[in-house]
């Protein structure tokens, strides 16, 4: 259950990202709604951290989270903000991923 939840909070941390990303584009009032939706983000995923990190090793948790979100974050960057796909960006996110699951892997 706690992996899940980490799993989870790893998305909410590529949501939190994403709407910084999208105040950072907008103004006015659509940029502050970016913004709440940013600190509702980051608020549940810490929180889902937080609960997953009390059965969890705290190092492979962290690792975990952030690679999820790293990961998220850079799909989401190349799908809605048209950044650039090129081969060493997807050499090393791939790396990146088959890190995160053999931290898995390698968790008690």
């Amino acid at each position: 259950m706690n992996w899940i939840l980490l799993i989870i909070a790893g998305f909410f941390e590529v949501g939190f990202a994403t709407c910084l990303g999208k105040a950072k584009e907008t103004t006015g009032t659509i940029s502050g709604m970016w913004m709440v939706g940013f600190f509702v983000c980051l608020s549940i995923s810490m929180y889902l951290l937080y609960r997953a990190t009390l059965s969890l090793p705290i190092g492979t948790a962290y690792a975990v989270w952030t690679g999820i979100g790293a990961v998220g974050t850079v799909l989401v960057g190349v799908f809605i903000f048209k950044e650039p796909a090129t081969f060493w960006r997807i050499f090393f996110l791939t790396t990146l991923i088959v890190s995160i699951v053999g931290l898995k892997f390698v968790s008690n």
